[in-house]
């Protein structure tokens, strides 16, 4: 197929040919990977700059997504590529075939560095899903930055760049630019732009941003980044947001409010206990699910209302294709249950041909995680319409997900987002955080956005 990029497109890859050290915060939809081969192409062949290129993906990203494009388009023919997953021996076999392009998953990165023994002699490395490195204290990043000083370019890209807040930031940056925007050290990004919030005695648990302190950081990060919003560039469909209440019975509801008061539960099946509040937090939502896991790791029915109401929701569609995002294990074993004692034909998304199936319009419903499928696949040729079962405080896995069906390619009108939601529950409160967070990530965006005036 021809490549015929959009003006955005041409820009984007310009971008990156002209910045060594760029940021791309590309919507979701927007076409980043195909932007990016294109300017590593260019930078391969015409200007003869890069020689070896790395690529660092989600592992489903990184098995499918980039040697799936590169296939996709004529003019990315010449490339040619490796695919480093797998078993160790699969791995070394691929990272020491002679390839243009090398494409291994997050999760190998240290090992690739610390323990391949094969030499790191990469000149650009792209990291797709930039937010990936947010965690300085992770063995990726620590891994990354020991090789940061051989590379001539780097690429990060991501659509949710402060999923989680401003402190995501620092890393991510470091390693783009080895802390020349935003500082050297954490502490001192910290000292510059945050004042501390949440504290006991001299701990500090949170940090708030500083007055003024988003505008200076999108000021010091503004001349290496590039941002674009898939609603500014491409006729997306209409995005519907809705909510499902479900409401548990007054024994239901007693029995959670003395798990939230308490943090112990004593049930005919056992006790269950959350050592602190971010354990009661979790405890919490898998209540407002319907199970809860006890202390020997069993599990305990609570209620059925979400799984009643997602009974419902498919009787309603009617025969339409449904994704189902499910958090816990519990959530999903008893969803799954349930479907096969209403004789509801389903399947996980969790390899390729299941993947392909649901594109095909062969799955009416599916069900996904959020973790393990939330970057990077194309769902939306299989449906438009997500429920969440269960909710997820990562800004980040919300939004990738539900960018999976609202995207470019999405034939229908109209993605409905339909969130089953326990009154009086933690689901709320999540809820209410989810929309909090995205005020920082849409200012961000718009503080950085690409000027197309090409």
């Amino acid at each position: 197929m021809q490549y015929e990029p959009h003006d955005y497109q041409k820009y984007a890859i310009r971008y990156i040919e002209d910045h060594p050290f760029a940021a791309v915060l590309l919507d979701m939809g927007l076409g980043k990977t195909s932007i990016t081969l294109s300017a590593i192409a260019d930078l391969l062949f015409d200007s003869f700059e890069v020689h070896k290129v790395l690529v660092i993906a989600p592992l489903r990203v990184a098995r499918d997504t980039w040697s799936a494009e590169i296939q996709k388009w004529d003019q990315l023919h010449g490339l040619t590529y490796s695919v480093a997953v797998g078993t160790e021996a699969e791995r070394k076999a691929a990272l020491n075939r002679k390839a243009d392009i090398y494409i291994i998953n997050r999760e190998n990165v240290q090992w690739l560095i610390d323990q391949s023994k094969i030499p790191f002699d990469y000149d650009m490395v792209v990291v797709d899903e930039l937010s990936s490195f947010k965690n300085h204290q992770s063995k990726r990043f620590k891994a990354l930055m020991q090789v940061r000083p051989k590379l001539k370019r780097v690429v990060g890209l991501t659509g949710t760049p402060a999923s989680n807040g401003l402190m995501d930031l620092w890393a991510e940056f470091k390693v783009i630019d080895m802390g020349k925007r935003l500082g050297r050290f954490i502490s001192h990004y910290r000292q510059n732009y945050f004042v501390p919030d949440k504290m006991n005695g001299q701990i500090v648990y949170s940090y708030r941003p500083r007055p003024g302190a988003e505008d200076a950081i999108y000021r010091q990060i503004s001349d290496i980044t590039i941002s674009m919003k898939s609603t500014d560039h491409i006729k997306m469909p209409d995005l519907v947001s809705t909510e499902y209440k479900v409401y548990l019975s007054p024994d239901e509801q007693e029995v959670y409010d003395d798990m939230k008061k308490q943090f112990v539960l004593d049930l005919p099946a056992g006790e269950i206990s959350a050592a602190n509040a971010a354990v009661l937090s979790g405890k919490l939502s898998q209540m407002a699910n319907g199970a809860i896991y006890d202390d020997n790791g069993g599990m305990v029915e609570i209620h059925s209302q979400k799984l009643d109401a997602l009974e419902d929701i498919i009787e309603s569609a009617n025969g339409k294709p449904l994704l189902v995002a499910y958090w816990y294990q519990h959530d999903l074993n008893r969803i799954m249950k349930r479907l096969h004692e209403r004789h509801i034909p389903f399947s996980k998304l969790d390899s390729a041909d299941s993947i392909r199936r649901w594109n095909n319009g062969e799955i009416p419903v599916a069900l996904i995680h959020p973790a393990s499928a939330g970057h990077g696949l194309n769902l939306q040729s299989g449906g438009n319409h997500i429920v969440w079962y269960g909710l997820t405080w990562s800004l980040e896995l919300y939004s990738q997900t539900i960018a999976r069906l609202w995207r470019q390619g999405q034939t229908e009108e109209t993605v409905i987002v339909q969130h089953i939601v326990a009154e009086g529950t933690i689901d709320e409160q999540i809820l209410r955080a989810l929309k909090a967070k995205d005020k920082t990530q849409s200012a961000l965006i718009a503080a950085v956005k690409a000027n197309l005036k090409i």
